[in-house]
């Protein structure tokens, strides 16, 4: 079953984010691309209609997430594995500091 996030950039939805079994997915959408203020959200995920697809987690996403014992509060909280990157991204990065924040997409 592939879990899926929307991708805000400064409260502008950009992207999805999606784990399937063949990995992860992120694809900006075309809305975001033709808008006059679309930037990347990444220095490593540049503005493209290509949708990145990786075996591992992006390094980008995975660095959203808390660390050390912040990490452990919400892992206990959401009942979640901290090595699951994915679930921990959807449940805690609603609300992230700087210009990026995901919403999980419950389907």
């Amino acid at each position: 079953m592939a879990r899926r996030g929307n991708v805000l950039y400064k409260n502008l939805l950009a992207g999805i984010i999606e784990e399937n079994d063949e990995g992860y997915i992120y694809s900006y959408l075309p809305e975001y691309l033709n808008h006059l203020e679309a930037k990347p959200i990444s220095v490593t995920l540049p503005l493209t209609s290509i949708p990145y697809q990786s075996k591992t987690f992006f390094p980008f996403f995975d660095g959203l997430i808390p660390e050390g014992w912040m990490l452990q509060v919400a892992a206990h909280n959401w009942k979640l594995d901290s090595r699951d990157r994915m679930g921990l991204l959807l449940a805690v990065c609603k609300d992230c500091i700087g210009a990026v924040r995901i919403e999980a997409l419950n389907e």
